[in-house]
């Protein structure tokens, strides 16, 4: 096993994730919930399955494309992402 990349893994997803909309979600479930291990369960489970998906998505995806192309799609997707964010009417007609 590749540690170094797991350890970068772990820190993005880890990082990127507090105060993200699903932890703020786990924390209203969990806060309003008479089981707050089965909020826990269902969230690291749907965390599990979601990164999953985004890996196995990764894997097909960089069999048709290059490494370069695909760094490039997922930058211009997070530059977008970030101007939605900052000027919330550029998308908007």
């Amino acid at each position: 096993m590749d540690w170094q990349l797991f350890g970068l893994s772990f820190i993005t997803v880890f990082l990127a994730e507090i105060g993200d909309k699903s932890q703020l979600a786990a924390i209203a479930l969990g806060g309003s919930s008479q089981s707050p291990r089965a909020v826990f369960l269902g969230s690291i489970t749907a965390l599990i399955l979601a990164s999953f998906l985004g890996v196995i998505a990764g894997g097909t995806v960089a069999h048709f494309l290059p490494t370069k192309v695909l760094k490039a799609i997922a930058a211009i997707g997070f530059a977008v992402m970030a101007l939605r964010l900052l000027w919330p009417d550029l998308g908007e007609d």
